[in-house]
């Protein structure tokens, strides 16, 4: 039999399966164009906000507004990293507080999690609801609290008043355990009836199984401790200890006027480290919001 016979023999496709098949095009690229619209609109301040650095403070807010620089001004750069206002003393700050909360809190709240999802102990749902009941009081309201209690031991104006409390997160905790709690307990009960210890069944049968929730905590505490202001702004009074976003301040002079190119530079400069985290663990943290969504 001839191709072209093979070909006249096949049934011609149904109209209402190539409408149905044009509705589905024109509805995906529908989709695509109003998503990337909206990612646009989403990317137009932080595009002001990189054009605004590479200008003149007085080329700042023309109209009508010059998205590309002409000419491009790199001295806002250059003041901010190499100025009597460098930055590099609290990028070194704010990087010695965010690795140490981290590390901290990943070591915390996963053996929380396992604590409350895995094991079996007397007043375990009591004790979890009242932990969880304490993220109703704003972190606010404990700021005072907490400037008295790291005044009294002699901790305030230290950055260890930074890292203590982003060791414990209720949020972290309760996603953590859900996680444990959704993970096989029979490879646990295996482990015991090898003999393997409770460290060791944890350590090595059900932590691995949590590296995607903990890349993905790992990047929400990224993000959340490296621009946190309210703490730093309480805790910190040595202008050698400040963070990144105090730091950012020192660019505002006493009568309350900014050097705009330069506070504009840091801005853009600050934002850096969060987009390159990020962007090297954006797989595990999509990967544990789709687990944690599935759940």
């Amino acid at each position: 039999m001839s191709t072209a016979s093979v070909e006249a023999a096949q049934p011609a496709p149904h109209p209402g399966r190539i409408r149905r098949r044009r509705r589905a095009r024109i509805a995906y690229w529908t989709r695509g164009l109003v998503m990337s619209l909206l990612a646009l609109l989403f990317l137009t301040p932080f595009l002001w906000m990189l054009s605004s650095a590479l200008k003149r403070n007085g080329d700042i807010f023309s109209v009508p507004t010059q998205w590309i620089p002409d000419p491009l001004v790199w001295d806002n750069f250059v003041e901010v990293w190499t100025g009597e206002q460098s930055m590099l003393r609290y990028f070194s700050n704010s990087t010695i507080v965010v690795v140490a909360t981290i590390l901290g809190q990943l070591f915390v709240v996963t053996l929380a999690g396992y604590a409350f999802g895995q094991l079996k102990f007397k007043g375990q749902n009591v004790l979890f609801i009242a932990f969880l009941a304490t993220s109703m009081v704003p972190a606010q309201l404990l700021l005072v609290p907490r400037f008295m209690f790291f005044s009294q031991i002699g901790l305030y104006d230290t950055l260890v008043a930074l890292i203590l409390p982003g060791m414990a997160s209720v949020f972290a905790t309760f996603l953590l355990r859900q996680h444990f709690a959704a993970a096989p307990r029979e490879l646990g009960e295996a482990a015991r009836i090898d003999g393997a210890s409770e460290w060791r069944i944890f350590s090595r049968i059900y932590l691995p199984l949590a590296r995607p929730m903990l890349a993905a905590l790992a990047i929400l505490t990224f993000d959340s401790t490296w621009n946190d202001y309210e703490s730093a702004l309480i805790m910190i009074t040595d202008e050698a200890k400040y963070t990144v976003p105090l730091g950012l301040t020192r660019f505002m002079s006493d009568d309350g006027t900014v050097s705009l190119g330069p506070a504009l530079a840091g801005s853009v400069s600050s934002i850096i480290p969060v987009l390159i985290i990020f962007l090297i663990f954006q797989r595990h943290f999509m990967k544990s919001m789709a687990r944690a969504g599935l759940r």
